[in-house]
């Protein structure tokens, strides 16, 4: 008895049975396709009723293959590793994981069997193929593949090279070999990759462990073999110009890099453990001393309330909040509004983070009698404008702080306070008259940086009012909210269920009646039940909005918003 062979779905119709077409945009793009030399895929796609992803996925099902979301799907970096970097370049093709003993290996194009011989050939693994997108494979490519190499070449080469009993130039001499250089690029190259604000080079006593700081988590790596221990640390030291024969004392140091096109600052710090050197490297991409105010997540009244601040020629202008919370950024984000060529402005920083184009940056050294104070006496005598001090951390740095916004100068500086209203309480503190805190401050800035919920995989949910109530949400404004977000965790955010971060802001102004709380030494309470009262919206308002509007979740404002 003969058996017929069930004839495979046109695309059309699986596109439409997936609800990504009408039959009327099917047909409008079949009369194109008629008309034209393109594939009736392309033709979808150039007129805007799907995208690449919709159109792979319904080729995969077309030929009885399992279509793969490599921005979602948790790709195994131990199987990444078993396909030379060049093959699956030159294949376009993955190993992603494995799936009943077979390796899983995601391609765009399945079909090409020379690929499939040679992949199983090399691996000694029985594969089975799955589609993904060009685009994604490459980028994923670019992710994982070459740092297995590059380490294991490390683990044999390092140990001979960088014994602990060879000299000084034998090893300048080693860490410019090309294994230690490629290891370094490829792990910055991955850092930026997966947007880590620091790197974190651990020795343990048994391996080296690899960890990245990505929206103010840390994640682990990778762990590589205790013998590339002293090649890469030392490598790193030569390229912040630290003594790498020193290594009883913490050392810091800068360097300059170019990955993937970007510019890359890099401020390293090193600090002696029982297990040798651990190296910390803060990332300071460059792009974001670029960044502008109104990306920075301000709300339309906050950002009216601070622009009437950084707009006036005088005045001081505080922010403040913990360490990490995206202070420098504000400030150099102002900066970036108010650099004119008209104005001189000078910053003075501990240390200097970004380097602003039109701005004259001056780096404390207290080494050499350089601090806060001394630094600002100087700057005044050389007609500023505008003057940007990193921290104020003494009493006599809030006096010439203030008695500069008293004399002409508009002065933007961060503290170290909780909120808004308690910045006022910590210069008195400090022993600054209350009539000249009053008559010098503007306006003053508390934020909070609160990671983005992945959009995704941000699932909605209805909240339940007591949830509500107990996170800070007014019960007036309950009925209004509807549905919330929560995290999930896809490939794209790492299984974190966040991916960037947005800033809360609370924005005090120094009004008449603020002024005299100021004046008669009021408790901050005071001070923030009368600014609330003025429109001032708090650190938690401003993120509940935020966990309203589906940015973030109210977790994660419970967690930074205390």
């Amino acid at each position: 008895m003969m058996t017929t062979q069930r004839k495979p779905k046109q695309l059309g119709q699986i596109l439409i049975e997936q609800g990504l077409i009408t039959e009327e945009h099917l047909q409008r793009a079949l009369e194109e396709h008629r008309n034209t030399p393109k594939s009736l895929g392309r033709v979808l796609i150039d007129l805007g009723y799907i995208r690449e992803r919709d159109l792979v996925r319904a080729l995969a099902e077309q030929v009885g293959l399992e279509f793969v979301d490599l921005t979602e799907y948790r790709i195994d970096a131990a199987s990444t590793a078993l396909l030379p970097e060049a093959l699956c370049r030159r294949y376009r093709a993955l190993p992603i994981g494995e799936d009943d003993g077979k390796l899983l290996v995601a391609m765009s194009d399945p079909a090409n069997v020379y690929a499939l011989d040679d992949i199983r050939t090399i691996t000694g693994r029985e594969v089975r193929p799955v589609v993904a997108t060009a685009n994604d494979v490459e980028q994923a490519i670019a992710k994982f593949s070459g740092m297995g190499d590059q380490v294991e070449a490390l683990a044999s080469e390092a140990a001979e090279a960088l014994d602990e009993e060879v000299s000084l130039q034998e090893v300048e001499a080693a860490v410019e070999d090309a294994p230690i250089v490629k290891l370094v690029q490829a792990i910055m190259t991955q850092a930026a990759a997966d947007r880590a604000s620091d790197v974190h080079i651990e020795p343990t006593e048994k391996d080296v462990r690899v960890r990245f700081r990505v929206d103010g988590v840390l994640h682990e790596v990778m762990h590589s073999p205790k013998s590339i221990q002293g090649g890469l640390i030392s490598r790193l030291k030569v390229m912040g110009d630290l003594n790498i024969a020193e290594k009883r004392v913490p050392q810091d140091g800068r360097v300059s890099l170019r990955v993937n096109n970007r510019s890359l600052d890099l401020r390293l710090a090193t600090l002696p453990t029982v297990h040798g050197e651990k190296i910390v490297i803060r990332i300071l991409d460059k792009s974001n001393a670029m960044l502008q105010l109104s990306e920075l997540g301000f709300q339309p009244d906050s950002f009216d309330r601070y622009e009437d601040s950084f707009r006036k020629p005088y005045g001081a202008i505080l922010v403040t909040g913990p360490t990490g919370s995206g202070k420098s950024t504000t400030l150099y984000a102002t900066l970036n509004i108010v650099n004119q060529a008209d104005r001189h402005i000078v910053t003075v920083e501990d240390p200097v983070e970004y380097r602003l184009p039109g701005v004259n940056q001056i780096q404390v050294n207290p080494k050499a009698g350089l601090t806060f104070a001394s630094a600002l006496r100087s700057i005044l005598r050389a007609d500023p404008d505008i003057i940007l001090i990193g921290e104020i951390r003494d009493r006599e740095t809030a006096m010439i702080a203030v008695e500069s916004a008293l004399t002409g100068h508009l002065v933007l500086s961060s503290l170290h306070t909780n909120d808004a209203p308690s910045a006022i309480t910590r210069l008195i503190e400090m022993e600054v008259e209350t009539f000249l805190v009053g008559s010098a401050i503007d306006c003053i800035v508390a934020q909070r940086l609160a990671r983005k919920l992945c959009e995704r995989c941000k699932k909605a949910y209805a909240p339940d009012p007591g949830e509500l109530l107990e996170a800070g949400y007014a019960g007036s404004r309950i009925p209004d909210l509807g549905e919330l977000f929560r995290p999930s965790g896809c490939g794209a955010c790492s299984n974190t269920g966040y991916r960037g971060r947005i800033g809360l802001y609370e924005v005090l102004q120094m009004t008449e009646e603020i002024e005299r709380l100021t004046v008669d030494r009021a408790p901050s309470d005071a001070v923030k039940a009368v600014a609330v009262e003025q429109g001032m919206k708090t650190l938690r308002d401003d993120g509940l909005e935020k966990a309203a509007s589906g940015l973030t979740s109210i977790e994660e404002i419970a967690r930074v918003v205390r």
